[in-house]
């Protein structure tokens, strides 16, 4: 069974999901539909790539995602769909699939040219349902679209690195349901710039100069729990997609608050990283072999 995920950010309350959901069913009556997201922010394409990237390795191979954010036909915002990871995405080239493939590099790229062939004001209806439907049912890219050798980057998706590599600066691409605030900087981007180095971390006016391999870390258990008044407390890790985020223990924006609330972090706003040399060691240095007389400081 042939199974087809959306993403989008048409939100419950109007008819848009649901009809999606429809018009697949009418191409194909024993497709499994999957609801990865309704709930992205309304053209937000970091958002949109951020979630996508982190949900479909969990689908296996040969699912077909659908991903209808800025999907309005254009003259600048071409159709595509992307072979990828054994995994097939159908969106619009506006930079949502930059974030995957700039890990993974895509095996077919083809820019769709169906249009003609159907009437349509609502583009993830009845486009990316016709091509999808079309994929599911053992159908190949070629045939609904051009090949393309790339594809639309997202602007300032990358974090800047200084010229001497003691600085990092990233960005809130991801504000989460618990209002952590997921950042651009990846684990492996992190590692390979710091090199062993320790650091800082920035935002807004605070600062943190460790990071937390879960969130539970930053809890003494030997500490009896009526005593240690632990949530809300501020913390930083990289979470389960690897991606360097400002937390709060347990946080509850009603109660505690979260990190977007309690630091004033919002989508797009700077984080900086400043990696700290190590302090010389004097015991360590070399010093030339030199014996002087008295007389020659006088």
């Amino acid at each position: 069974m042939a199974i087809i995920t959306l993403t989008t950010d048409f939100g419950e309350k109007d008819y848009f999901a649901g009809a999606t959901r429809g018009a697949i069913y009418s191409e194909l009556s024993d497709v499994k539909i999957v609801d990865i997201s309704h709930a992205v922010s309304p053209f937000n394409i970091p958002e949109a790539a951020y979630i996508i990237q982190n949900a479909y390795k969990s689908f296996p191979k040969g699912t077909i995602h659908i991903i209808g954010i800025d999907s309005e036909l254009n003259p600048e915002n071409k159709h595509i769909a992307v072979k990828l990871d054994g995994h097939y995405f159908v969106c619009a080239n506006n930079g949502i699939m930059s974030m995957i493939c700039s890990e993974i590099a895509p095996e077919q790229i083809v820019e769709i040219n169906i249009h003609d062939k159907i009437r349509s004001s609502f583009t993830v209806l009845d486009v990316f349902v016709q091509v999808a439907c079309h994929i599911a049912r053992g159908g190949t890219l070629d045939v609904i679209g051009k090949n393309i050798s790339s594809i639309k980057p997202i602007k300032n998706i990358t974090p800047y690195v200084n010229d001497d590599k003691t600085q990092i600066i990233g960005s809130v691409i991801y504000i989460d349901n618990y209002g952590n605030v997921v950042t651009n900087i990846k684990r492996h981007f992190f590692e390979r710039i710091q090199k062993g180095r320790r650091f800082e971390i920035t935002a807004r006016h605070y600062t943190f100069k460790k990071i937390y391999h879960k969130y539970s870390d930053i809890v003494n258990f030997d500490i009896p729990e009526n005593k240690r008044h632990d949530e809300g407390r501020r913390l930083v890790v990289f979470n389960s997609g690897n991606f360097l985020e400002i937390a709060v223990y347990k946080s509850n924006s009603a109660t505690v608050g979260s990190a977007s609330t309690l630091l004033g972090l919002g989508l797009m706003d700077s984080i900086s990283i400043k990696f700290i040399p190590d302090p010389i060691n004097l015991e360590d240095v070399d010093y030339p072999q030199q014996v002087h007389k008295i007389s020659d400081f006088e």
